[in-house]
């Protein structure tokens, strides 16, 4: 089956966050399976400084129109997991050799709208240029929800995309793609489309909308959050249209790189450690307790938060919660950095409850890694979470989660065996679930044995491969039918 991923990021070129490793570990998994698997993103100046001699200029370049403009795209190749060429790079150093791959503290690129209708058009030129004739052509999030609309109306006399199927996943609705309507004309679509059924959304042109009504079949991050989405509390006013589409969404739970995350051979971990001997967890405690300068004398759990200081995850949660835990008898980890009003929270709470806090505002990969392996809790508070990793990554080394039951944290934490559920989102109920983690940790062979249960959980990336290859394969046939 050939198969097109195309992302605005994916790992190991280009990250802000977990769209990048699902796209690159999924990527990385149908080759595996020996599909013949390509994968089309932007080349970003960061993409070029620390992958530059492995990318080759293929000298293609493409005109595409942007509204009245005519941008050039010049095609970059590589290639992983073989010699074959699998790999495109979308050029255009106007577009996308900047600092940052979607915008900077200020607030996003205000041209955003253009890089991203320039990146669709480009891989659908490609496509033509090459007369690549691609089965599925697999878009992600709203950076790339233009091409299943673009495939039905300024693409639908291609020859090679004739028999294509499109699909758009939604990792997470809360980021839509939302312009003026003059990105209409940017855009190249006709008044047609701007209209409720359309890519209209309150006046201003939406970019996931487009991928909404345009894809063949719309998949999500989990099978909770698929259902989510279709309700006004987590439809953020896609919710109608997406029931009307209900029939044509499937959620399939995201998996994680067991290659990189495994701790019985993690690159950035000096102990080691499996199921059956956790000799190497403890170790990795000692060391993280050390390095944090916390107080190693305290017989409560290390507790961590790894993740994006946003709204959505739950910060005020946390923050509230924190000199409760410390009172408890609790150390804790904070990585991460974000929004600003929630930095300065933490400092604040920092300086008022001294002592047992460490926050670490810059990310730091073998501390990212440390702080998984070394901690006993993994506090994931989100207000709603599409999918989410951090849980996933905390049971496969080990450490055990407390979170919010919402999207896919319901579809992977089994409560009570796997971690600690809350279902209110409100600081009680969060320190109801430590309360009861904490309990459990106090008794160490019932500690152990959900130890044992979370790293036995099977969240790898080749189960939810094969589950893609069969909605791909279901999707074709339910085309042809047509």
């Amino acid at each position: 089956m050939r198969i097109a991923l195309v992302s605005s990021e994916a790992v190991p070129f280009s990250k802000t966050g977990g769209l990048a490793d699902v796209v690159g570990t999924l990527f990385k998994g149908f080759l595996a399976m020996r599909h013949d698997a390509m994968l089309f993103i932007p080349f970003y100046k960061r993409t070029a400084e620390q992958f530059g001699a492995a990318v080759r200029d293929s000298g293609i370049e493409i005109d595409i129109p942007i509204g009245n403009a005519v941008r050039t795209c010049r095609v970059f190749t590589g290639s992983l997991g073989g010699p074959t060429q699998n790999i495109y790079f979308i050029g255009n150093e106007d577009y996308f050799f900047r600092d940052e791959l979607y915008g900077t503290s200020a607030g996003d690129y205000p041209d955003n709208d253009q890089r991203f209708a320039f990146f669709s058009k480009s891989v659908l030129e490609i496509c033509k240029k090459l007369d690549m004739a691609i089965d599925v052509m697999h878009c992600h999030d709203w950076q790339t929800a233009l091409i299943p609309l673009y495939m039905k109306t300024l693409y639908s006399d291609v020859p090679a995309l004739k028999k294509t199927v499109s699909i758009i996943t939604i990792h997470n609705i809360g980021y839509q793609g939302l312009f003026p309507p003059q990105t209409l004309e940017i855009t190249g679509l006709g008044a047609s489309v701007f209209n409720p059924e359309g890519i209209e959304f309150y006046g201003k042109v939406n970019f996931l909308k487009a991928g909404i009504v345009g894809a063949d079949l719309i998949t999500t991050v989990s099978k909770t959050y698929s259902e989510e989405i279709r309700t006004p509390e987590f439809g953020f006013g896609l919710d109608g249209i997406l029931r009307k589409r209900g029939a044509s969404i499937i959620g399939v739970v995201n998996g994680i790189d067991y290659e990189e995350w495994d701790p019985s051979t993690d690159a950035f971990l000096t102990h080691h450690y499996n199921k059956s001997n956790l000799r190497g967890k403890q170790a990795c405690r000692k060391e993280l307790l050390e390095k944090t300068s916390l107080n190693s004398s305290l017989r409560g759990p290390l507790v961590c938060f790894i993740g994006r200081l946003s709204y959505q995850k739950g910060l005020d949660l946390l923050a509230e919660c924190i000199p409760d835990l410390l009172t408890a008898g609790a150390n804790i980890v904070v990585i991460g950095r974000g929004d600003d009003s929630y930095q300065t929270m933490l400092h604040d709470v920092k300086k008022r409850s001294p002592g047992g806090l460490f926050f670490h505002t810059k990310f730091d990969e073998p501390f990212a890694h440390l702080a998984y392996a070394g901690s006993d809790i993994f506090l994931m508070p989100s207000r709603y979470e599409p999918c989410g990793l951090g849980q996933m990554i905390a049971m496969r080394y080990g450490t055990i989660p407390v979170a919010h039951r919402t999207g896919g944290i319901s579809d992977t934490i089994e409560d009570n065996k796997t971690g600690f559920l809350f279902e209110e989102y409100s600081a009680p109920s969060l320190m109801e679930a430590v309360g009861r983690a904490m309990k459990t940790f106090s008794d160490k062979k019932a500690w152990l044995k959900m130890i044992q249960n979370a790293i036995g959980k099977d969240f790898s990336w080749k189960k939810n491969a094969q589950e893609y290859i069969a909605i791909y394969n279901y999707t074709i046939h339910q085309n042809r039918l047509n």
